[in-house]
Formats: structure tokens, C-alpha cells, sequence
């Protein structure tokens, strides 16, 4: 089964720029988790997205990296903090990057079993 996290907007302060760590910017977080069908309707047998969805958004608004690839690994790592998730995609959009030509966005997605 996949838990899907889609579209989590959080303010941080990431990036080799000045600017970007002054002025900070939105990053915009999707996540897929796979994990079993629960054993019943109770939410202790699951993961709890909601309570995964305050821990990511605390994670883009803490500590800033250069790189959203390590903010990427960093997520990751939160997921996987329940054992109950076999595997983990998760994509970390920049859709303010400060580049010298038009784009949507920049995103970066990492894969964790």
C-alpha cells in the first residue's frame, strides 16, 4: 500500500545563496511511503499522516541546507523513522528558485528502500 503526502508547502531558508538564506522561500514536499495494509480500522495500525505531514513541515522550516538534495535525505529520514515503511520517494520542489532564466520550478526526488 502506498501512503501518499502531496503538495505539503512549508516556508524555509535553503540554498548557496545569500539571498535565499535571508529572505527564505517556499518548498513544496510530496512524499510516498510504502507500508502494509493495516491490520485494522485503527489508526495506531498505520502510519499517521497527519502527525508525519508536522514532522516534515519541521524539517524544511529548521535547520537550512545549501542543497535540497540533503533536505531531501533529510525527509526521507523522518519517514523511515517508522518501521513499519518499507520504502520512500519523496520530491522536494523549489518553485521560487532564483535562476537567470524562466523555469516552473526545480525539483530534486530521492528514493530510499
Amino acid at each position: 500500500m502506498i501512503v501518499r503526502i502531496s503538495g505539503l508547502r512549508v516556508r524555509g531558508f535553503h540554498g548557496v545563496l545569500a539571498s535565499e538564506r535571508r529572505d527564505g522561500q517556499v518548498f513544496v514536499v510530496d512524499a510516498a511511503l510504502t507500508v502494509p495494509v493495516p491490520p485494522s480500522d485503527d489508526l495506531a495500525g498505520t502510519v499517521d499522516y497527519g502527525a508525519l505531514s508536522e514532522r516534515l513541515a519541521a524539517v524544511v522550516a529548521g535547520e537550512p541546507v545549501d542543497l535540497i538534495e540533503t533536505l531531501a535525505g533529510r525527509l526521507a529520514d523522518v519517514c523511515l523513522e517508522d518501521p513499519r515503511v518499507a520504502s520512500v520517494e519523496v520530491t522536494v520542489h523549489k518553485p521560487e528558485v532564483p535562476l537567470a532564466v524562466t523555469v516552473d520550478e526545480v525539483s530534486v526526488t530521492l528514493v530510499r528502500p
